[in-house]
């Protein structure tokens, strides 16, 4: 195996993640693998943490009072809770992360239907449709009741006017 010859699979070590940057459920499919080693190792820690808690306050020297040994495990325990505590942060911003990405990804695809929608609505404002006025039938004989302006007037027809 020649060293000097990079071959495909060492010019772009973030390919893989690039890929699964872009698909979301390859993205919750990756996080929920942290996950997973995110919670066996929170286990194990909080099984250590009750083994350490039980072995260092149960371990006395001669001439103790009453807590010291308990003051004295209480830097070790501390320790060991904040790192359980961060590791529950964590996890908790692992499912945080997975949900966000798909939200993403549901909002990319209404933005793109409300924007046609919108294209569309400012459309038809700018060219709204030519209505035609229905037309009523006139049969021959028969007064319109209301004749308008339009309509043929005299001076002998003034009493639907209001002024002269």
């Amino acid at each position: 195996m020649n060293t000097e010859d990079t071959g495909t699979f060492f010019e772009d070590p973030d390919a893989a993640l690039r890929e699964m940057a872009r698909n979301p459920a390859a993205y919750a499919h990756y996080l929920a693998d942290f996950h997973r080693v995110v919670l066996d190792m929170q286990a194990k820690l909080e099984i250590l943490q009750r083994e350490t808690r039980v072995h260092c306050r149960g371990t006395r020297v001669e001439g103790d009072k009453m807590g010291q040994a308990f003051l004295r495990s209480f830097p070790v325990e501390k320790s060991l809770n904040d790192v359980i505590k961060n590791l529950r942060s964590v996890t908790a911003g692992l499912e945080k992360s997975a949900h966000k990405r798909h939200a993403h990804d549901e909002k990319v695809k209404e933005v793109k239907g409300q924007r046609k929608e919108k294209a569309q609505l400012k459309e038809r404002k700018n060219n709204p449709p030519l209505q035609v006025a229905p037309e009523k039938p006139v049969e021959p004989g028969v007064r319109e009741s209301n004749m308008g302006y339009g309509g043929p007037t005299s001076i002998y027809n003034l009493d639907r006017r209001e002024s002269a």
